[in-house]
């Protein structure tokens, strides 16, 4: 029995796509497929040190830890029109360096806010943390990630939304690129793809199914969210285009590189699809 991690954030749209695997519904013959629940900013530090076999990661992490990992095609959370809110205080006005607080040093959202307001004065938190840190003055303004983008304290008003923010920086009709999957070099290419076909199956199950694993999931009390906020929130994060990227979601993330590279984030200016796992090998090899 081959023994795997993996390793994916605490949100809702992230635990609802690897739980038809956890529930026993999706498996593979010989592996135990071992889940680990940390903070997105966690899982971008523990793919730097090389530590699970496939991780969800920042997208923009990713040029930088593209040597140890390939990308996954599946399990992928894209905004469209929505995701990541700047929020402060009601009434509030921003000064130009004003202290904001950011999910994680390595989060897609920390790196087109800093892109885009190179003056702030940037501190780390859990995105657990950053709603109250706002609301006490403990910092101006702070950037809401996950669940908490669909209810914040009525305190609060929305300064920017970080969808606004990448259109203007992108300058094409591309979603946001938010996080993904990423699973190591080291393990056999032949594993590899099964790996990826197991969690893809499980992605599509999952929103095939999405009603009874909702519940499932809030019976056993392993969502933040009450069951309206659970459907609205798969609704955009966990949706049909989470199963496997397509071609705009590829030229998404190339574009997100490219402005990294551009700004002077990443040491190389990266493709997407060079960084995949061959899936090819399979039929090559069986032939």
């Amino acid at each position: 029995m081959r023994n795997v991690t993996v390793a994916h954030s605490p949100d809702a749209d992230d635990i609802f796509m690897y739980y038809a695997i956890k529930f026993g519904w999706i498996n593979l013959k010989d592996v135990n497929f071992e889940n680990i629940a940390l903070d997105i900013e966690t899982l971008n530090q523990k793919a730097l040190q090389n530590i699970y076999d496939i991780t969800a990661i920042s997208f923009g992490l990713y040029p930088k830890i593209r040597d140890e990992y390939a990308l996954l095609r599946t399990a992928v959370s894209f905004g469209e029109g929505y995701g990541p809110k700047v929020v402060k205080q009601k009434g509030k006005k921003l000064k130009r360096n004003f202290k904001v607080a950011l999910s994680g040093e390595h989060t897609t959202n920390a790196l087109l806010f800093k892109i885009a307001y190179p003056d702030a004065k940037v501190v780390y938190k859990n995105f657990l943390e950053i709603e109250p840190a706002v609301i006490s003055g403990e910092v101006d303004a702070g950037v809401l990630i996950h669940e908490s983008i669909l209810d914040f304290d009525e305190n609060l008003e929305v300064e920017r939304e970080l969808w606004d923010i990448w259109r203007e920086l992108c300058k094409d009709d591309l979603p946001l690129p938010l996080g993904g999957m990423g699973i190591r070099r080291s393990i056999p290419l032949n594993q590899a793809i099964e790996y990826e076909e197991v969690l893809t199956k499980a992605v599509k199950v999952a929103h095939t199914h999405q009603k009874p694993l909702s519940q499932m999931l809030l019976q056993r009390g392993l969502i933040r969210v009450d069951a309206p906020t659970l459907e609205k929130y798969l609704g955009l994060y966990a949706n049909e285009k989470s199963i496997t990227m397509n071609k705009e979601q590829y030229k998404a993330i190339d574009k997100l590189f490219e402005l990294g590279y551009n700004h002077g984030y990443y040491d190389t200016k990266i493709e997407a699809e060079d960084f995949l796992i061959p899936k090819e090998y399979k039929d090559l090899r069986n032939s």
